[in-house]
């Protein structure tokens, strides 16, 4: 890379990092400066990236423990007892394969000193080109988007859960207990308004940190939980086929299966984040090799996670496991605890819906940067006893429209296992297999028609069978929900 590069892309860096929030008045713009200051900044002249094995396992349990842990137990229902917790490995087994692949993406030619990919669509630019970036970006900013939107559902459920246990705790009638959703939509939306102005990834580590912590919280809860009541019981419940054709019809049998894929799909889904999260890495010893032990550990503490709650979820209560575990256990004698775990789910969304939403809005901040630069403006913001912060107008506007967008739709359609299955169902393939496995194959040189090559495009076509199925039965399941719902009138 020619001095004159560095130099440009250093002065366009602390461009971004001034209208990004970063105080940096007396930083030098001077590439020379930036370039041999290796304390301050890294190689590619920004900030000198801090993150580590822990801080980027965070981000990851942040991004895959999710909302989707608690339909678990309700897709092994649709599946049984073989095929549920089989396809719960398989899927564990295809996303540790394929975020190996896409962490090799990073940085493009040497692995330690190639030119850096910052976000999975500048992998697909630089390694793949063409149709494949117009598609990667509408694949992947339509997951995020839709993400936003099934963690909004998410959080109001777990907030009206709280609320209806506090009612029934008092009250003497079950039915004087019902609540709209709406409220405690509008009410999350207002808390991502203020987190959706944290600059980006670099600066939401602590956020991270204490969402993964809750989504241990809240499962370990549900695990407990689900103990108790096996215990209470005195049976294991459940199936070798899962619901049975006697309960529902042939057809609802299928497309229960199919939504049961799409939840799976949905709760291993993170690889379209993957390379925002390594960009936080320091690059000693290697971005490369500390993300891929962040996602060994990730995978396996998820995987463990989910098999416990989703396996005991399903022994609890059976067929009639509920979509929404935490739900099935209604006014509990431990509800004090169910309560502890909803709140852990509320807090651990706040940071997911971020960990989600933070690509996107860059994405769309770099891209209107470049086609009107006088946009780029700012106010300083004093806040007594911290430096003064500096916010871009046009960030603080574009991202509270943002996260109305998504309330407003998360109040059109609150269905939280549907909506999980089509946005599972929608990215699962594309993203996590199909561009990874296929920039993997450019980076590599794979052989076409090797044993290797014909491996990974078998994975790709029978994971792409897997995500239409998913995608057929969640969306039959939308519209069976529009028969029954009104807009804007969910209760509980």
């Amino acid at each position: 890379m020619s001095s004159k590069m560095v130099e440009n892309d250093s002065v366009t860096n602390v461009s971004y990092r001034r209208g990004r929030g970063y105080d940096i008045e007396e930083d030098s713009i001077d590439g020379a400066t930036l370039k041999n200051d290796p304390e301050y900044y890294d190689d590619d002249g920004r900030l000198k990236r801090t993150g580590n094995v822990w801080t980027t396992s965070s981000h990851i349990i942040t991004a895959v423990v999710g909302s989707g842990v608690l339909s678990l137990a309700w897709a092994i229902a649709q599946m049984g007892w073989i095929a549920g917790p089989s396809v719960m490995i398989l899927f564990s087994i295809v996303t540790l394969y394929t975020s190996s692949f896409l962490a090799d993406c990073y940085r493009t030619g040497d692995p330690m000193f190639g030119t850096r990919n910052y976000t999975f669509m500048d992998a697909v630019s630089t390694i793949l080109g063409g149709r494949s970036v117009t598609l990667c970006g509408i694949v992947q900013y339509l997951n995020l988007f839709g993400s936003a939107v099934g963690y909004t559902i998410a959080a109001s459920l777990s907030m009206m859960a709280l609320k209806r246990s506090h009612c029934l705790h008092f009250s003497d009638e079950e039915n004087s207990c019902h609540i709209s959703s709406n409220p405690y939509m509008i009410g999350f939306g207002a808390m991502q308004i203020i987190f959706s102005q944290i600059p980006d990834f670099h600066n939401m580590w602590w956020l991270s940190i204490v969402a993964a912590i809750m989504s241990f919280t809240y499962s370990i809860i549900g695990l407990l939980l689900g103990i108790v009541k096996i215990t209470e019981t005195g049976t294991i419940k459940g199936s070798l086929t899962g619901i049975g054709i006697e309960a529902v019809t042939e057809a609802q049998k299928v497309w229960g299966v199919f939504q049961a894929l799409g939840n799976i799909a949905f709760a291993y889904s993170y690889s379209f984040v993957l390379l925002e999260i390594q960009d936080t890495i320091k690059a000693v010893p290697s971005e490369v090799k500390t993300m891929k032990k962040a996602t060994k550990l990730s995978i396996a503490v998820t995987t463990t996670f989910y098999m416990l709650c989703g396996c005991t979820g399903y022994a609890a209560f059976g067929d009639l496991a509920p979509g929404n575990l935490l739900a099935g256990f209604g006014y509990h004698k431990l509800f004090w605890l169910i309560d502890m775990a909803n709140a852990a789910i509320v807090i651990h969304l706040v940071g997911a819906y971020q960990v989600y939403a933070q690509p996107l809005f860059a994405f769309v901040e770099k891209e209107t940067a470049k086609r009107w630069p006088k946009i780029d403006k700012e106010f300083k913001i004093s806040v007594p006893g911290l430096r003064p912060y500096k916010q871009n107008i046009f960030s603080l506007v574009w991202r509270t429209v943002f996260v109305i967008i998504t309330t407003v739709i998360s109040m059109l359609l609150p269905f939280f296992n549907d909506v999980l299955g089509v946005i599972g169902a929608l990215g699962f393939w594309p993203l996590t297999v199909y561009f990874p496995v296929e920039m993997y194959i450019l980076q590599k040189r794979i052989p076409k028609w090797s044993m290797t090559w014909i491996s990974l495009q078998l994975m790709s076509v029978v994971c792409l069978i897997v995500s239409i199925l998913a995608g057929l039965g969640s969306v039959v399941g939308v519209l069976l929900d529009l028969k029954r719902y009104k807009p804007f009138s969910s209760d509980y």
